[in-house]
């Protein structure tokens, strides 16, 4: 006697669920990039991986990530309600100029945890608009195949207009690996 489709329909049914549902990692964009541009990031994460070290990431002969950026209400991890945190910024101030270089961030992005640590979650990449704009005057500028946003005067930093794009390689983001906040990124 031969199976019908429908028996066997069936009996594939009652097998998928006496299996555990399978868990599924959050797609943050990543997997829909082109290979070329998956490459880059993959060299990215090899070029700062080094800088889950914290202290390392901050010292003068280490990363020089020494700059810690704090915003116009005093505050050092940086959060919008609502949307999530991109937490604490380091910045390597030698890095500011209109050279952008994806394994050089200017900024490493750490999330404070409840025991004292921070974890590296994320890089930014920033330039002032006036020095890109000086040297590129009819562009924006753009890495990864992602356009920088312009951030403007009367910013909660106090600083000049500049482009900023973050990339989310150590926390992925739900709002994409490219997206400004993160929901998964916390405050204290």
């Amino acid at each position: 006697m031969k199976p019908s489709v429908k028996s066997l329909a069936g009996a594939a049914l009652a097998l998928m669920l006496t299996l555990p549902a399978p868990a599924f990692a959050h797609d943050d964009g990543e997997s829909k990039l082109s290979p070329g541009v998956q490459a880059q990031i993959a060299e990215v994460r090899r070029a700062t991986a080094r800088f889950h070290d914290f202290n390392f990431a901050i010292h003068p002969n280490g990363g020089g990530y020494g700059g810690l950026v704090i915003d116009l209400a005093g505050k050092s991890c940086i959060d919008q309600p609502g949307q999530g945190a991109m937490g604490v910024h380091y910045v390597n101030s030698s890095l500011f100029n209109a050279h952008l270089d994806p394994l050089q961030p200017q900024a490493l992005v750490y999330e404070p945890l409840a025991n004292g640590t921070m974890r590296l979650v994320a890089v930014e990449y920033i330039v002032f608009k006036a020095a890109w704009d000086g040297t590129f005057p009819t562009s924006t500028p753009m890495l990864f195949g992602q356009r920088f946003h312009l951030v403007r005067e009367g910013n909660r930093y106090g600083l000049p207009a500049f482009y900023a794009l973050h990339l989310w390689l150590w926390q992925p983001n739900r709002s994409g690996m490219f997206a400004d906040w993160n929901p998964a990124v916390r405050c204290p």
